[in-house]
């Protein structure tokens, strides 16, 4: 008998804690103005294995792919809102970008060897501190119908620093292969071949997804359909072949825009889709936390979350005016760049198959996510009201 009340709690786990979170969302947005994806990621933890034990194990599995689907909606919908002609118009939005991204590298490197971690964990945790998360990023914006000069250089300095945080994490990981004798053509492929193909079959979508929308007629009415579907395909695709559904749908999202097919403000977050798969994804990123990990790294990781905020607020600061806007939007343009927790949980959980153990030997990781899953959004948010972008309204 216990051992069928087990299974049953067990199966009922997920869409009862989905239904909390969202219940959480809601009274903590209406009574305390927060973000609803922290309380999302509060109540993710709380009910998580390592905490109250409701939830089973988080990693691997079917709800690590839903949630791939989820970050890939909403990478698909950055990278459509991604103008790169405004790169040739303003270079500086670039610059800004290598600098803000590179120095965060450069600085949690030398900060991780301070604490005595092995180079190779301490590049991997480089690397993932270089990004911002785009999912926190755009749901924070989304909610607050924002719009603007901050909003929009967020958005884009969030998805640049994606790719690159990708790229460099992908090469050391191929780096850490090689000095593990993994052999050198492994090294290249979990590396550079991932990166390639991932990059192109994401381009390959965008352009055959919004070629089959013309020819199928309807292109207004079936766009954020067609779109989602093919999201859940690419993400299923390169999840199975062990390639980067982030980087997949981001390609997916960019080449999609230059297609012409427009969608509405209607369809943006998916609609009542993308909303569900929203809450799924910020309650299962923190129900991979382990209050006993986040515990033992917590030092570094304040150290890391820091340096990492010091230098985005400093490089958008310094590089505001050739860019074209005020030195006090620039600063609040490092503040909204602060989100980091999904896109470093489910990149991290790529790297699974590779038996490289990452997230249990980085153990600040746990630390970092669980400030920023809760603190993160707020100071978008907060960022985005200052600069007086935040419309006031609901989404809906």
């Amino acid at each position: 008998m216990p051992e069928a009340v087990a299974a049953l709690l067990s199966e009922i786990a997920w869409p009862f804690a989905l239904a909390l979170a969202w219940v959480a969302g809601e009274l903590g947005h209406r009574w305390l103005t927060l973000p609803r994806i922290s309380s999302y990621g509060i109540v993710g933890f709380l009910l998580a294995a390592g905490q109250a034990g409701v939830l089973p194990e988080a990693r691997g599995g079917s709800m690590a792919l839903l949630a791939n689907v989820a970050f890939g909606l909403i990478l698909f919908e950055l990278g459509y809102r991604i103008n790169l002609g405004w790169l040739r118009a303003n270079p500086w939005l670039a610059v800004t970008s290598v600098v803000e991204a590179g120095g965060c590298f450069v600085a949690v490197f030398f900060i991780a060897q301070a604490f005595s971690v092995a180079p190779v964990p301490a590049l991997l945790l480089a690397a993932l501190s270089m990004s911002t998360s785009p999912a926190a990023v755009l749901r924070v914006a989304n909610e607050l119908r924002s719009s603007g000069q901050v909003t929009e250089r967020t958005l884009h300095l969030s998805a640049f620093n994606c790719v690159l945080a990708v790229i460099v994490f992908k090469i050391v990981v191929g780096y850490g292969l090689l000095l593990g004798d993994g052999g050198i053509l492994r090294a290249v492929w979990s590396s550079l071949v991932v990166l390639a193909v991932s990059a192109g079959v994401g381009a390959l979508f965008g352009v055959a997804v919004p070629a089959l929308l013309r020819r199928l007629g309807g292109v207004d009415r079936n766009a954020t359909l067609a779109f989602a579907v093919a999201i859940l395909a690419l993400t299923a695709l390169t999840h199975a072949l062990k390639f980067s559904p982030l980087l997949a749908a981001l390609a997916f999202g960019i080449v999609a825009r230059h297609r012409r097919v427009v969608l509405s403000q209607a369809q943006r977050n998916f609609g009542a889709l993308g909303d569900l798969l929203a809450i799924l994804l910020f309650v299962f990123v923190a129900a991979t936390i382990d209050w006993r990990q986040a515990v033992t790294g917590v030092w570094l990781a304040l150290a890391v979350v820091g340096a990492r905020l010091a230098v985005k607020t400093a490089a958008t600061t310094l590089f505001a005016h050739p860019g074209g806007i005020s030195w006090r939007k620039g600063a609040l343009t490092g503040l909204a760049l602060t989100p980091l927790s999904v896109f470093a949980i489910l990149l991290l959980e790529q790297t699974r198959h590779l038996g490289l153990g990452l997230i249990d030997e980085l153990k600040a990781i746990m630390a970092m996510v669980l400030l920023l899953e809760v603190i993160g959004p707020v100071v978008t948010q907060r960022a985005l009201i200052w600069a007086g972008e935040a419309s006031g309204r609901e989404d809906r």
